[in-house]
C-alpha cells in the first residue's frame, strides 16, 4: 500500500512546478545546472556553477565598463534603410521597425564616450540581441565617427564585439565596411592612439575578419566563439576533423591570436591597467 501515500507526493511537486512563474530560473547551456535568474543576473549573467559567461546585453554591457552616470551616446538616431529591397518572406524594412519598437534602439551598436577608471574613453558595444549584432552601413559608419571622434578627443577606444558577421539583407554594401572599419583603426593607429578589442561570444564573419581583430590588445571572454566560417565549412573544404576547442578562445590564446583571456567581472579593472600602461597621464610638473 506505499504506494497510495507516494503517488501524492508526486502529485503534489508536479502542481508546485506548474505554479512556478516563468523566468524564475535558467538552465546554464554549458553545464545544465538550474540557476535562479536573479543569481544570474547578479553574477553579471556568469554561471555560478561552472563560470560560464552567457551573452550579455549591450546596455548592460556598457554599464559593466563604464563609470556609473558618465556615459554620453553618440549618433543614436542614425538609422538603417532598405537599399537592396531586401525579403526572405519578410521585409528587411519590417524586421528594423520591428527591432526598433522591441528595444528602442535603430541598429545592433551602442557608440558614445564616457569614463572608464576615471579616464575619457570611445566605447563601442555590439549587441547580440540585436538582429546577431550583424554590420551592416550603420555599424560602420558608427564605427568610423567613433574612432574619429575618439581621435579628435584624444582617447582611446574600446570596442565589444558580439555579432554573427556582415548583414546579409544589405549585400556588398555591408561587406563594404570591413574595409571602412580597419580604415578607421588604422587612423587611430596613426594618431598614436590605442584600441583596446574585447570579443565575445560569437564574434565572427566580416567582423571578425576585420576590425574585431585589429586591437593594440585583443581580450577574449573564457570560452567565447571566434572565428570566421563555420566549423562544418571549414571541415567540409579541408577534409579533415578539427580540434574539439577549435575556434574557441583558448584556442586562439594558444595560437597567439589574442593576448590574454579575461573574465567578465575583471575586465574593466583589466582595460583600466592596459590603458595606464599604453597612455600614461601626463605629468602634471614643470621641467
Amino acid at each position: 500500500m506505499g504506494w497510495l501515500t507516494r503517488e501524492p507526493a508526486r502529485l503534489q511537486e508536479a502542481s508546485e512546478k506548474k505554479s512556478m512563474p516563468s523566468g524564475v530560473w535558467e538552465k546554464c547551456p554549458e553545464c545544465s545546472e538550474v540557476v535562479l535568474a536573479s543569481e544570474l543576473q547578479e553574477n553579471l549573467r556568469v554561471c555560478p556553477q561552472c563560470g560560464y559567461h552567457n551573452r550579455l546585453p549591450g546596455e548592460e554591457r556598457v554599464e559593466l565598463l563604464i563609470d556609473t552616470d558618465t556615459f554620453f551616446e553618440w549618433d543614436h538616431d542614425v538609422a538603417s534603410t532598405d537599399p537592396l529591397h531586401f525579403n526572405d518572406g519578410r521585409s528587411y524594412a519590417e524586421r528594423l521597425k520591428s527591432l526598433w519598437k522591441k528595444t528602442g534602439r535603430y541598429d545592433a551598436i551602442i557608440t558614445g564616450a564616457g569614463l572608464l577608471k576615471g579616464r575619457p574613453v570611445g566605447l563601442g558595444v555590439l549587441d547580440f540581441f540585436w538582429m546577431g549584432g550583424s554590420m551592416g552601413t550603420v555599424v560602420g559608419e558608427r564605427i568610423a565617427r567613433l574612432f574619429a571622434r575618439a581621435r579628435e578627443n584624444n582617447m582611446p577606444v574600446i570596442l565589444v564585439s558580439g555579432s554573427g558577421g556582415a548583414r546579409m539583407h544589405e549585400g556588398l554594401l555591408s561587406l563594404m565596411q570591413m574595409a571602412k572599419t580597419c580604415a578607421a583603426v588604422a587612423k587611430h593607429r596613426e594618431a598614436s592612439l590605442p584600441f583596446v578589442s574585447v570579443l565575445s561570444d560569437p564574434t565572427t564573419g566580416g567582423v571578425a575578419a576585420s576590425f574585431a581583430m585589429l586591437g593594440d590588445l585583443n581580450f577574449a571572454e573564457p570560452k567565447a566563439t571566434i572565428g570566421f566560417a563555420g566549423r562544418r565549412v571549414i571541415e567540409n573544404t579541408i577534409r579533415q576533423k578539427l580540434p574539439d576547442d577549435f575556434q574557441t578562445a583558448e584556442f586562439l590564446l594558444n595560437h597567439g591570436m589574442v593576448d590574454a583571456i579575461v573574465k567578465r567581472n575583471e575586465m574593466k579593472d583589466t582595460i583600466g591597467r592596459a590603458l595606464d600602461i599604453l597612455c600614461p597621464p601626463k605629468s602634471s610638473s614643470g621641467s
